[in-house]
């Protein structure tokens, strides 16, 4: 049982903690703020770090590339109505990081166009060539739209991706051999 009228009892003074209590206070106020400053500092450090590591992917998962039919003397074949001809593509690499060009093929009605083999790796602003066959029917092949390739292109990231690009065939030597074969049987 508790004796409510007992006298000669003070309430404790919120002024009079002795200085154990205030150092202790203190420690664990300074504590909170260098774990909280320590939190901060590695909070930033991460998002910086996340940041620099989706700018990277995105900058390697861009792929732009620039596709011109050079030559198509490298040999070829014609037979009632269609020749075959083996040529290059200069491609060139417009985008921010390197890719590796795995393989191109584009058809229309009467062209078909195929790489043979893997392609270059190219850098950013780098042009190679690329080695493709080329088949035509000679009575379809020749038309204004442009052709429309596919590439099979490698980034950095070691991701395939499919990316296609129009190639103009009017006026160019893929189309002035093609004829030049083509017009001994038409």
């Amino acid at each position: 049982m508790i004796d409510l009228d007992e006298q000669g009892h003070q309430p404790a003074d919120p002024g009079s903690t002795t200085p154990d209590r205030l150092r202790a206070g203190r420690k664990r106020t300074l504590r909170l703020a260098a774990a909280f400053v320590v939190g901060v500092v590695l909070g930033g450090f991460a998002v910086g770090e996340l940041r620099d590591s989706r700018d990277e992917r995105e900058r390697n998962g861009v792929v732009a590339l620039v596709a011109l039919p050079v030559s198509a003397n490298l040999g070829g074949s014609s037979a009632q109505g269609s020749v075959a001809l083996s040529g290059q593509l200069t491609l060139i690499n417009a985008g921010p990081a390197p890719v590796t060009v795995r393989g191109a093929h584009g058809e229309r009605p009467g062209v078909v166009v195929r790489s043979t083999g893997e392609g270059p790796r190219l850098p950013p602003g780098g042009t190679r060539q690329l080695l493709v066959e080329l088949s035509f029917d000679c009575s379809t092949a020749f038309q204004q739209e442009p052709l429309s390739l596919r590439f099979s292109v490698e980034t950095e990231d070691k991701r395939v991706r499919e990316v296609g690009y129009p190639v103009a065939l009017v006026g160019s030597d893929w189309e002035r051999d093609a004829r030049s074969m083509c017009a001994p049987h038409a």
